[in-house]
């Protein structure tokens, strides 16, 4: 199980991002992708699943126990372990910093509050 990481690819963090929020099956890991961002970010199945399997290979995520509520057997649900929340926390954080960088060296114009 890693913590080290490198900067995350974008998908990878949209797909942290959303399991922060709690437990989800790779289709509602999708949709939730597609709503967050508004539909500009339409991941295919297979492209998705290959992200899913990298994040879990490194101990960012793993399987996770469905809901009672759900029916379909066939669905896989995956949650952020703690080792991908630290990580996920110590990305959104680097982000930030570059982010400051860019208004404090004007790159950025800071939108207003």
């Amino acid at each position: 199980m890693s913590t080290a990481h490198a900067p995350f690819r974008p998908l990878e963090l949209l797909v942290l991002t959303v399991l922060a929020g709690g437990d989800r099956h790779g289709y509602g890991i999708r949709q939730e992708i597609l709503e967050s961002t508004h539909g500009q970010v339409d991941v295919e199945a297979g492209n998705l699943y290959r992200h899913i399997r990298r994040l879990e290979d490194n101990g960012f995520l793993a399987e996770a126990t469905a809901p009672r509520s759900e029916t379909d057997e066939r669905r896989i649900f995956y949650r952020l372990t703690p080792s991908g929340r630290r990580a996920l926390s110590a990305e959104l954080q680097r982000l930030r910093e570059l982010v400051r960088y860019a208004e404090r060296t004007g790159i950025l114009v800071p939108v207003p509050a």
